[in-house]
């Protein structure tokens, strides 16, 4: 059965009952039907969002921070799977970076937190390079700042 043989009562109810499921798809379905025309909003909810991962962060012991901010990057990494467009992949892993660069702890002292650091930045390179040049030349004047 072809999706676009199915009548679209059938294609409601299918997702509906896909929705029931898994957080995932619910987060997915709501991006796709109340988010996806505004991605700027989208965006600063994301960073919103962010920025309460960060204020939960342990900073007594570089463990817990680590845990913490693994945590952070995931649900990053998950909005930025939602959204699917290089742009706010940029945005949002830049706005990481840079709220890593304001933590209170020293966390460039521990390798595993340098390395995901740094591979933060190399997904953002990458991204950028399928930008359009303007685009790119702003993003790169902020990662510089970043490093």
């Amino acid at each position: 059965m072809a999706l676009s043989e199915v009548p679209p009562a059938k294609v409601e109810a299918l997702c509906l009952r896909l929705a029931k499921y898994k957080l995932e798809n619910k987060e997915l379905l709501t991006y796709l039907l109340f988010e996806a025309d505004d991605e700027k909003s989208y965006i600063a909810s994301v960073k919103s969002q962010l920025d309460e991962g960060f204020s939960k962060l342990n900073t007594t012991s570089l463990f817990l921070a680590k845990k913490t901010i693994r945590k952070v990057l995931r649900n990053a990494n998950k909005y930025i799977k939602y959204s699917g467009q290089k742009q706010t992949e940029v945005e949002i892993l830049l706005y990481f970076c840079h709220q890593m660069n304001q933590l209170p702890i020293a966390w460039d002292k521990s390798t595993a937190m340098e390395n995901l650091f740094q591979r933060q930045l190399i997904k953002i390179e990458k991204a950028l390079s399928t930008l359009h040049e303007d685009l790119q030349y702003d993003y790169r004047i902020e990662i510089e700042e970043i490093r």
